[in-house]
């Protein structure tokens, strides 16, 4: 009896830090997102850091310039966006012209499957245009306050993540502090595979584009979209912008597609290789290729996605994976958190694999008499 009361007490505080732990991250998420994406930026970037720091590089300079190549790299890909929105926005009249001939058709067929006049669609068109020109400014106030608040946090980001790098003995200070003496070598065992866990996350999503771009790229030659290669490939990329990256980037053979061929098949096509990409990518290809890196199982890896997706939406889906990979590190220190730990990682533990063996040796031992005897 004794022992069931404390089970169910311990189960209980368990599930109530993970309730407290899930409202906290969801109300302070304008406070961490930006310090999780910093963090993960100044993980990534310390080693780098370090080393030319060791060639006497003053540290103030070293951040500076990895910063600076972080910022390159964004900038280029918002230099692909605009040059595709461009190349869209110059292909739209050829648009124009191949979508008049569709949609006549098909209103002419509404009006005689459904009995619906031409003047009628037109008109709920033109009440639908209408309604749209009311509601627009409204729509531009949301769009420039969530604009400004996006810019905003990309300005903490890299100042968040130079005060990580710069003053990081003092966050190591305050972890020992906080730990105690009882896992003062573990910590600095665990600092150091954190930055390898986060390396190892970089790899791993450079993997998943690599692979979705290669995906990409087959599906449009198959389909025999011009340029298929540098569609594919600049899609996959792309999709680091959430939502308006594969948007964007997939309206481009989308509209050559329409263009150059002379059935709407071949844009369906487009949309339904990028969808099934899309679908794999998400929930085959990334947990698969980025758990296989920071060494989580496939399962841990989807739970995490789909909770940092209801928590933090896609930065939530982005940042939870090195997290739990953090998570699964600080299981393999703690020797109370070994539930975790089995659950999290991705071998079997220790005790199956034992069993395991002990069967095999068993199943020896029982054949080795019959050979005898043979």
């Amino acid at each position: 009896m004794i022992n069931n009361a404390y089970n169910n007490h311990s189960i209980l505080k368990n599930l109530q830090i993970i309730v407290l732990t899930a409202v906290i991250l969801y109300f302070g998420k304008a406070l961490f997102i930006p310090l999780a994406y910093s963090l993960l930026i100044a993980m990534v970037l310390y080693p780098g850091c370090k080393w030319l720091e060791q060639h006497r590089w003053p540290r103030s300079l070293t951040i500076g310039a990895g910063l600076f190549i972080v910022v390159i790299l964004f900038g280029l890909l918002l230099g692909l966006l605009f040059i595709q929105i461009n190349v869209l926005r110059e292909d739209i009249p050829q648009l124009l012209e191949k979508v008049r001939p569709s949609l006549h058709e098909l209103q002419q067929w509404i009006a005689s499957g459904f009995n619906i006049s031409v003047a009628a669609q037109n008109e709920w068109l033109q009440q639908i245009i209408r309604n749209f020109s009311n509601s627009t400014s409204s729509i531009l106030q949301s769009t420039i306050t969530a604009t400004a608040g996006g810019l905003f946090t990309l300005f903490l980001i890299p100042v968040y993540a130079a005060l990580f790098l710069y003053n990081r003995e003092v966050f190591v200070q305050f972890l020992e502090k906080l730990t105690g003496s009882q896992y003062s070598k573990q910590l600095k065992s665990l600092l150091h595979e954190t930055t390898h866990t986060y390396f190892n996350f970089i790899k791993g999503m450079a993997m998943v584009y690599l692979i979705v771009g290669v995906l990409n790229s087959i599906g449009l030659m198959a389909l025999g979209i011009p340029h298929a290669i540098l569609f594919g490939m600049l899609t996959a990329i792309m999709t680091i912008i959430p939502y308006i990256g594969i948007i964007v980037s997939a309206l481009l053979p989308i509209t050559v597609a329409w263009i150059t061929k002379d059935s709407i098949w071949y844009p369906i096509g487009v949309v339904a290789v990028f969808t099934f990409v899309q679908y794999l990518e998400a929930y085959l290809i990334f947990p698969k290729v980025v758990a296989t890196q920071i060494k989580v199982s496939t399962w841990a890896t989807l739970v995490a996605i789909i909770a940092g997706g209801l928590l933090w939406g896609i930065s939530g889906m982005i940042l939870f994976i090195p997290l739990i990979g953090i998570l699964k590190l600080i299981s393999d220190s703690i020797p109370e958190l070994k539930a975790l730990n089995i659950l999290l990682g991705r071998s079997a533990p220790v005790n199956v694999q034992q069993n395991r063996a002990k069967g095999n040796t068993n199943k020896q031992r029982k054949n080795e008499p019959a050979e005898e005897g043979r």
